[in-house]
């Protein structure tokens, strides 16, 4: 496998009899690697343990390690924190048994933030304090299509302004979905064809195909270097038979689990999605997704971020600690711009909503949003507080043709640039959103202090007389004597118009605070149109 220079500091060596190691410098939440060789007889999936220790002086790690072919085994280390880490292997080969090294680890440089996690309870930051705020998209089988649509993908991704794709391990078997992969996770027994002259295979599920990996592993790290997190669904009901992979036995998934997590875990950019749609997976109860759940924590040293993802409307019980945050499919949150807010209360985790429906021209309703649909839902969501994922479904020959959503490829639609409009007005803020008065007010968000945004969605408005709920969410009140100005932005065509207006806040009227001179902001008579309210001196 050739790995990238600017994503992986660590660089691959191989262990002969001396007894200690050292690596110079590993930039901090970069990867370091230690590449071993040993010829064995057995099966080096099942007959070999190899794992290490890496610790400081107030931190230990026990790392997995895994076979990647070849006679070659492998062990991978994520640093969190600068300066000196030792490492002592432990193994079941003698050659690598109790052999012991260091790596210096720097501080990180240029775009490299490490890895998200959950923030402020409902939102996320990078772990070097960064705000990450996620607009993603889904290209589900993008990984199984032929190289050259691959590029395509990455290249659009690279334009797009997403920062999150949804993306399957396994391969999608589906009525839009029809291509056979070009690799597969695990070693072919025998291969027949059945009377259609459909593929049949038997599988060697005692061992995975590194090259499958191997490739995984190139576009993750492809994603990693555009700042793109690969949210990696793990199960997924997509199968139907055609392979098996959503049928294979509990000590299975469980070896599954264990070798995706010992390759995966130290790349800072990947969140684990348990399932897509698992209650679809009839073969699993909720105590073997718990189970499963419990199994990817207990295997990932470094704690990346974890959900499960359901049918419509139907809920798991986010409140379990397994999972960092709530990711759900449902329309109903992001129909008007304060129901998000309300699943934040009941959760107290952030909110995901990975699939409210696709911009495209299907017959199915999931897969017909316009673009005009699609962008207002992800500023719903936004206003919320929470965090909506973008997919496209466009056909335009048959069934047969490339749709986003499944296969990657080139965007069609126009949602996407106005979610990357959205996306740069939300970095541009002083922090994240929440509602300013979810009770009173239906319209209004807050990112603290004297930083509001306020949208009509579908209403069409001439003016708006300005107006701001006392309440700040959790953040102080406004006040009286508060200056502010204002700026109307167009969320489809995606402008930005300041008004030449300075609003001073009046005395507190019940519930709100007015302008002292009732000055109105002149509105464009349009939809989707929503007002950046910032205080000035």
């Amino acid at each position: 496998m050739k790995i990238s220079k600017i994503l992986i500091a660590g660089l691959l060596f191989v262990l002969s009899e001396t007894a200690v190691f050292s690596q110079e410098k590993v930039e901090q939440w970069n990867r370091f690697e230690i590449s071993l060789n040993h010829r064995i007889q057995g099966n080096g999936f099942t007959d070999v343990e190899l794992r290490a220790k890496f610790y400081n002086a107030d931190t230990t790690f026990l790392i997995n390690g895994f076979y990647d072919g070849d006679n070659t085994y492998k062990i991978r280390f994520m640093p969190q924190e600068i300066g000196r880490w030792n490492y002592t292997i432990t193994s079941n080969i003698k050659e690598f048994d109790n052999k012991k090294g260091y790596i210096e680890c720097v501080r990180a440089t240029g775009e490299n933030h490490g890895i998200v996690r959950v923030a402020d309870t409902y939102h996320f930051k990078y772990a070097d304090g960064k705000q990450y705020y996620p607009f993603g998209t889904t290209a589900y089988a993008w990984i199984h299509m032929g190289e050259e649509l691959q590029e395509i993908t990455l290249e659009t991704l690279k334009k797009s302004g997403f920062n999150k794709v949804r993306m399957c391990v396994f391969p999608k078997s589906y009525k839009l979905v029809h291509e056979e992969p070009l690799r597969y996770p695990f070693k072919i027994k025998k291969m027949t064809q059945d009377e259609e002259g459909n593929k049949v295979f038997l599988w060697d599920f005692e061992r995975f195909d590194p090259e499958f990996f191997q490739h995984l592993e190139k576009r993750i790290d492809e994603l990693s270097a555009q700042g793109i997190q690969a949210d990696l669904i793990l199960f997924h009901p997509y199968d139907k038979g055609r392979w098996g992979f959503d049928s294979m036995s509990e000590k299975m998934d469980v070896r599954y689990l264990e070798y995706i997590t010992a390759r995966l875990a130290s790349f800072k950019n990947v969140w684990w999605s348990i399932a897509n749609e698992w209650k679809f997976l009839k073969s699993k109860s909720v105590a073997d997704w718990d189970a499963l759940i419990e199994t990817v924590g207990k295997n990932d040293p470094y704690g990346h971020l974890c959900s499960i993802h359901g049918p419509t409307s139907v809920y798991y019980d986010y409140t379990k600690p397994g999972l960092t945050h709530v990711s759900i499919q449902d329309e109903a949150p992001v129909l008007n711009s304060y129901s998000t807010a309300t699943l934040r209360n009941i959760y107290k985790k952030p909110i995901v909503l990975d699939e409210v429906g696709y911009e495209g021209n299907l017959s199915q309703r999931w897969g017909r949003l316009s673009p005009e649909k699609m962008t207002n839902m992800v500023w719903n969501g936004v206003i919320s507080g929470g965090y909506v994922t973008h997919g496209e479904t466009y056909m335009y020959s048959g069934e047969k043709d490339t749709i986003f959503w499944a296969d990657g490829g080139s965007l069609k639609g126009s949602s996407w640039k106005r979610i990357s409009f959205l996306r740069n007005i939300l970095e541009d803020a002083p922090g994240p959103l929440i509602m300013s008065d979810i009770s009173r007010d239906l319209k209004t968000s807050s990112a603290g202090k004297g930083y509001y945004l306020v949208y009509f969605g579908e209403e069409m408005n001439e003016s708006w007389i300005f107006s701001l709920p006392i309440k700040n969410g959790d953040k102080k009140r406004l006040q009286p004597g508060a200056k502010f100005k204002v700026d109307i932005i167009d969320a489809w065509d995606m402008t930005i118009t300041a008004d030449p207006q300075i609003f001073e806040t009046r005395k507190v009227d019940g519930y709100r605070v007015f302008d002292k001179d009732m000055k109105e902001v002149r509105l464009p008579l349009k939809p989707y149109i929503a007002l950046r309210i910032t205080e000035t001196d």
